[in-house]
């Protein structure tokens, strides 16, 4: 399918045929749903962690005699029901990671992309390019293009200035074609390409 062109500046640039393969699936949840719990889970520090009865620094003297007390019949002060004692089945450190097939993880891909066209949130830019590295002319530049949440992919090297104009604008990520992914597509309401990422996918996904 065609898709119009513009420059960074909103002019009109054309139009770019671009791969029914990749842009015009009908997108499914479940596919989306599990590379994007994939991602979470992968990226996921796991670092939380209780101490169990073992780890407790605390006498391990039995609490009182066996018999004759009329209590119950316990033994040491590090067990989970006493305060101060070790947690029973607390956290401990470990990976979240799990398994995703890769061609789950391209389908996932292919359908984020097909989402953001099929709700004409895809935008094609020539050009991820600026002539001086300034904010306030690239926040003119995104007025013009309607754009306040969203996701900019260059090519294989993004341009400095570009990049440094955007640092500090809210909402708005810039990423290389190397670095997109399911995830960064759906958090934003606009998805940005320049021709040269469109291309590096196309050709990714031969």
């Amino acid at each position: 399918m065609d898709i119009k062109v513009t420059t960074l500046a909103g002019k009109d640039a054309g139009k770019l045929e671009i791969s029914d393969e990749i842009f015009g699936l009908d997108p499914r949840e479940d596919i989306l749903h599990r590379v994007v719990r994939w991602q979470l889970a992968k990226r996921q520090q796991g670092t939380h962690k209780a101490k169990g009865r073992a780890e407790i620094a605390r006498t391990g003297a039995k609490m009182y005699r066996q018999k004759g007390t009329g209590r119950a019949r316990h033994h040491s002060a590090r067990a989970p029901q006493f305060r101060g004692g070790g947690k029973a089945h607390g956290p401990v450190v470990r990976s979240h990671e799990h398994d995703l097939p890769k061609k789950v993880r391209a389908l996932g891909l292919r359908h984020a992309l097909s989402a953001k066209a099929k709700s004409a949130n895809l935008i094609i830019i020539d050009e991820l390019a600026v002539k001086e590295a300034k904010t306030k002319a690239l926040v003119e530049n995104f007025a013009k293009l309607g754009l306040t949440n969203a996701l900019l992919i260059g090519g294989t090297e993004i341009d400095a200035g570009f990049k440094r104009a955007a640092a500090n604008l809210s909402n708005i990520d810039v990423l290389p074609v190397q670095g997109i992914n399911v995830y960064d597509i759906l958090r934003r309401g606009t998805l940005v390409l320049s021709k040269a990422a469109v291309e590096a996918l196309e050709e990714r996904f031969k």
